[in-house]
């Protein structure tokens, strides 16, 4: 066997540049009891808490390779559930960052999220048109809510009344839902365009919903009681007499919008007090609802203006409060560019915090003086604008000690610290930059924008010292040359120029330090539009890639003709000279990445590299392996002597633009339109082909489920569980009728000699505990699903353990009985008709009876007893146990009462 090439792995260090993505929204977030300094942005696949005082990152959540399209704040803040891309709903708790739970809800992106008054279920909406309520508790889902016919725009849960989800659709439908039976008993069909959210006020007394117009609509909400006599008018709507729904909502008016173009959202403090709302417009709309004496006094005022006081004095029921009584219009905010998404908290002292993302890359937090009765003026807070770009960067460039990264956007220039990934210094180019390159020494950076300027930037003061207008159209690419005494410059106007690097005296005079500055030398004109110069490292050949789809190889020295590469279908984007001079690669538009001998002009290979055009190549200096990144957003190596591809990186949600190396090799940057710079590094350990292949192979089989995208029973056509099949739950499965059929094997042989090898793995020494790792080992999002791939046989033979486990493994009770309960469910009929099982049924209903009424008891003793130890122990110390805890829950009882009474005091306004 001979020897192989050993390989190194790149494993990712960090993504950074991005603050806020524009497709999720912010929320505030309580962390160390301090409220309105915090909040959680998305940023690409990552979840991130920005301290707003110092604009430092302080804590980052994170899953895998999908983005982040949703976030919500549990209540009592300690939860933070976050939807992605994939459908699924991730759990993680804010104090330990870690993940509690997932839940596999929906088959397209999460566009919606709610938690309950008390946070114990929590809502979710879907691209898919479902909704879809989950226990946060019991860590599975509860139900799936399907009646929509269009993507879920907003759910939340009514406070008032409990079981009750309220949503909107793109279908222009607004639906009430009922969790227990899980059906829609009413629906709002009032409007003609989407409904792009909804908010319940003030402890649901109104429903406010904005569409693609410049109004939101409000509805009042009622509560029917028995002591209502329902009152029948021709003109009376259906579904306010309906007897299924436990409130009226009726149409109450409409709020005009300042602002233009359709509503994009709508957001309300958590006591339901202050409504914000924004449209496609640079601004923010705050309405506030008054108290029930305002709403009066507001009322009294306006009558006495009409001078009807006195008719209608006599008639108390011709007082009516008017929307304009109710609803007070406060100061609007104005933003410095389009917002994406914001949210609002309103403080004990009447300060109201507003934070906005947006689509330029930035967070601003604004505060409002609500005590200030007129012309209050919004203040800006804090604004984290400085830690990323405002748009896509579109290239890359390592300076040569490998300590900084320097990338360019469409405004700006900004180096970066290698080692912390912090902005270090940020350059405004005037400009769209499309090529970048360090000065030997790294004290300067020279930068190619789109209008053909070639800018000289001074790294130390963070300033353009000099703009060369070098070309006529785009400079598409700077290159040094070999000897570090000049740069090659290749632009749109067809011609390469050559420049030296020349020191010349600076501003002050001739006792002024001399500042860098380039001299050019030399021009070559050609017939196309030069993508891409390289220049090899032996100073003999200068590579020139043209649109004509070629690639032209000229003597550095003469400039005279050497070489033409053509076979390319499409042109060629981007090349690179391995550190001999022996070896060129080429990657083009048409997906390819071609690599030729630079003696005879030879393609040595065509690689099919990825699935779109390919945006950059570069060598690992001193190997002939090299990396590539195209518009498919994946990172890959490759070996160019053996032409195999070495390993995948994860790369960017969308486009990747550009990717540059380390001189030393050891570190990977690159930039893609996701707005993140990825970070990779070159670790220790080696990597085996077969074995990476082998990986990749596992997971695309992964990708595609075995058993099928849809869950079906036979005899159950319209099964509709809350969540969806995964590969989690497929392995499951798999795991459940593996344990059977060892444990089947092992007890037919007596259950005596060694243990199975399997059972040993689970540290079981008998097929009950067996039985019971392997179920409890299974995520509880996904044992459904994975229950309800078993045949009907393994359903049996599991059914006829369950008494046996019962009676021996009672602390396990509630995973029997979870599991029990839905084989029933989904498999009544055939158990039904199964005489076999009528007596393993009879005497499963008897010992789990009995195993939870035991558990019951125990749980009730238990808890009763430890409250009389408690009695006893503050009576003896004369002290209040665990006295902290204790006052929190008293001081949190008071918070919840007086936020109740005030919500049960407040009147909804609307203007």
């Amino acid at each position: 066997m001979g020897l192989t090439k050993q390989y190194l792995a790149y494993k990712p260090v960090s993504s950074f540049n991005i603050i806020a993505s524009a497709r999720a929204n912010i929320s505030f977030v309580t962390i160390s009891n301090a409220t309105g300094r915090y909040v959680v942005v998305a940023a690409a696949e990552k979840v991130l808490v920005w301290d707003l005082r110092i604009g430092e990152k302080v804590a980052e959540f994170c899953r895998d390779k999908q983005e982040v399209t949703f976030l919500r704040t549990s209540p009592d803040q300690k939860h933070l559930a976050v939807g992605y891309a994939d459908g699924l709903v991730e759990l993680f708790s804010v104090e330990t960052k870690q993940s509690v739970c997932s839940f596999a809800s929906h088959r397209s992106a999460v566009s919606a999220l709610n938690f309950d008054l008390l946070g114990l279920k929590l809502v979710s909406g879907g691209l898919d048109n479902d909704l879809v309520v989950s226990d946060v508790v019991e860590q599975s889902g509860r139900c799936r809510l399907t009646g929509h016919t269009a993507p879920i725009t907003q759910c939340c849960f009514m406070q008032r009344f409990q079981d009750v989800v309220v949503s909107s659709s793109k279908d222009t439908q607004i639906k009430f839902w009922n969790i227990e039976t899980q059906c829609c008993f009413k629906t709002i069909v009032d409007h003609r365009t989407e409904v792009w959210g909804i908010v319940l006020m003030r402890n649901d007394d109104f429903l406010v919903c904005g569409t693609a117009d410049t109004q939101l609509s409000v509805y009042k909400i009622t509560p029917i009681t028995d002591a209502t006599v329902p009152v029948v008018v021709a003109s009376e709507q259906p579904e306010s007499e309906s007897t299924v729904s436990p409130f009226r909502c009726t149409a109450a008016g409409s709020i005009q919008r300042a602002g233009h173009g359709r509503t994009i959202n709508l957001v309300a403090d958590a006591n339901g007090q202050v409504l914000g709302c924004h449209g496609t417009d640079r601004q923010i709309e705050l309405f506030l609802f008054c108290s029930p004496e305002e709403s009066m006094k507001k009322l009294t005022k306006r009558m006495k203006k009409l001078d009807t006081h006195k008719q209608s004095a006599g008639d108390p029921a011709s007082r009516q409060l008017a929307l304009t009584d109710e609803i007070k219009r406060l100061t609007t905010i104005p933003t410095p560019e389009k917002v994406k998404s914001f949210d609002l908290l309103l403080g004990s002292r009447n300060e109201l915090r507003i934070c906005c993302t947006f689509v330029k890359n930035f967070v601003q937090l604004f505060s409002l003086d609500l005590n200030v009765k007129k012309d209050a003026e919004p203040e800006t807070l804090y604004a984290l604008q400085k830690q990323g770009h405002p748009s896509e960067a579109r290239t890359v460039a390592f300076s040569s000690d490998n300590l900084a990264i320097a990338s360019g956007s469409a405004e700006s220039l900004k180096l970066w610290s290698r080692a912390s990934q912090t902005v270090l210094r940020t350059v405004d180019t005037g400009g769209y930059v499309v090529s970048t390159c360090f000065v030997p020494g790294d004290r300067h950076v020279l930068v190619g924008l789109k209008t053909g300027q070639l800018l000289v930037v001074d790294v130390v003061p963070g300033e353009v010292i000099e703009c060369i207008e070098a070309h006529e159209k785009e400079l598409w690419s700077i290159v040094l040359t070999p000897d570090k005494h000049g740069c090659v410059s290749g632009g749109g106007d067809t011609t390469v120029k050559f420049w030296s690097f020349e020191l010349i005296a600076g501003s002050g005079g001739q006792d002024a330090a001399k500042v860098l500055s380039l001299l050019h030398k030399n021009t070559l004109k050609l017939e196309e539009t030069v993508l891409s110069v390289r220049i090899s490292q032996n100073g003999k050949y200068i590579a020139v890639a043209l649109l004509d789809t070629t690639v032209k190889i000229f003597f550095m020295d003469s400039l005279k003709f050497y070489l033409s590469l053509y076979g390319h279908k499409l042109p060629v984007v981007t090349m690179d000279i391995s550190y001999d001079s022996t070896l060129i690669i080429t990657g083009s538009a048409d997906r390819t990445i071609k690599i030729w001998g630079m003696d005879f002009g030879d393609c040595h290979r065509s690689l099919l590299a990825h699935d779109n055009t390919v945006t950059a190549v570069q060598f690992i200096p001193n190997t002939h392996m090299f990396f590539s990144c195209a518009k498919d957003g994946k990172l890959k190596q490759w070996d160019a002597d053996s032409f195999q591809k070495i390993i995948t990186l994860p790369g960017h949600l969308g486009e990747a633009h550009a990717l540059a190396i380390s001189p030393n090799g050891k570190y990977v940057v690159s930039c893609g339109s996701d707005r993140t710079l990825r970070l990779f590094h070159r670790t220790e350990e080696p990597l085996v082909l077969q074995d990476v292949q082998e990986e990749e192979r596992e997971e695309l089989e992964n990708a595609t489920l075995a058993t099928g995208e849809e869950s079906t029973v036979p005899g159950l056509p319209g099964l509709k569980l809350p969540s969806k099949k995964t590969i989690g739950s497929e392995k499951g499965a798999e795991n459940i009728l593996e344990c059977l059929e060892v444990s089947k094997q092992y007890e037919e042989e007596g259950g005596k000699g060694p243990l199975p090898p399997l059972m040993f793995a689970y540290s079981a020494t008998n097929t009950d505990d067996f039985l019971l790792t392997v179920l409890s080992r299974i995520r509880a999002s996904d044992l459904e699903e994975s229950l309800l791939l078993l045949p009907f046989n393994a359903v049996c033979e599991l059914l006829e353990r369950v008494p046996k486990l019962t009676t021996e493994r009672k602390d396990q009770t509630e995973l029997i009985c979870k599991v029990v309960l839905f084989l029933f469910r989904v498999h009544q009929k055939p158990i039904v008709n199964n005489q076999v099982l009528l007596p393993v049924i009879q005497k499963i209903v008897q010992t789990l009876q009995a195993a939870v009424g035991e558990l019951r008891d125990m749980v009730g003793t238990n808890f009763h007893a430890a409250q009389m130890l408690q009695r006893e122990l503050e009576e003896n110390d004369g002290c209040v146990l665990f006295r902290d805890a204790t006052k929190q829950r008293i001081q949190r009882d008071r918070r919840r009462k007086r936020r109740e009474a005030s919500k049960r005091k407040l009147l909804q306004i609307v203007k």
